[in-house]
């Protein structure tokens, strides 16, 4: 992914290792370039506006036949769907909600999928980002959030949040990590044996 490069991943890798010393859990980092393709969307939009283009086309050249009109009509959806689904445009098409919906979906599937739901004291912490849609959330197992306030987590998701749309992923990460490694520590200290089920690296989907 390009906007994590081998240093930034080597920096996070470090960090989760350091915190994971300093209590008994799991902390879990995810990077997703997008939670879907939102296909449907712009694809949707371009079949309305390829609907409008017959009737612009009249009004601007009333005089042209069926087939000339057609095929103006066959070149606006090809130039529309092009450009619809480019992402940068293709996302700005995406409803804000449905966004947040298909990236919070996608948190929680990997939370189960990754095994965070089997440690033993059910205190694994998910760190998910979704770089498309500028989506940021912790997915907290039920032992620690039992313990921390939710409006502890909701803090560092948002400066999490600020500093991926400043284009400050790796640092929003660090900053996250070291955060939530204070709730952590104060709830579940080290224990005598570090027993590790879940990877340090920064996942990449």
């Amino acid at each position: 992914m390009g906007f994590i490069n081998d240093a930034d991943r080597q920096r996070i890798r470090q960090a989760i290792e350091s915190s994971e010393k300093q209590f008994d859990g799991e902390l879990v980092t995810i990077i997703a370039a997008a939670s879907d393709t939102y296909r449907y969307i712009p694809t949707m939009w371009a079949g309305l506006v390829t609907l409008l283009a017959p009737w612009l086309t009249l009004l601007v050249a009333p005089g042209l036949d069926l087939f000339a009109v057609l095929t103006v009509q066959s070149a606006v959806f090809l130039v529309v769907i092009l450009l619809f689904h480019w992402r940068p445009v293709k996302m700005a098409l995406v409803p804000r909600p449905v966004q947040q919906q298909r990236a919070s979906r996608l948190a929680h599937e990997q939370f189960f999928r990754r095994g965070l739901h089997l440690t033993h004291n059910h205190n694994a912490v998910l760190l998910f980002v979704s770089v498309a849609e500028r989506y940021v959330e912790i997915v907290a197992d039920r032992g620690i959030n039992e313990c921390v306030n939710n409006d502890c987590w909701s803090e560092i998701v948002d400066g999490f949040t600020a500093r991926v749309r400043a284009g400050l992923i790796a640092e929003g990460f660090l900053q996250a990590i070291g955060e939530c490694t204070g709730h952590m520590t104060r709830y579940y200290p080290p224990g005598k044996e570090d027993v590790k089920i879940l990877p340090d690296h920064l996942i990449e989907i």
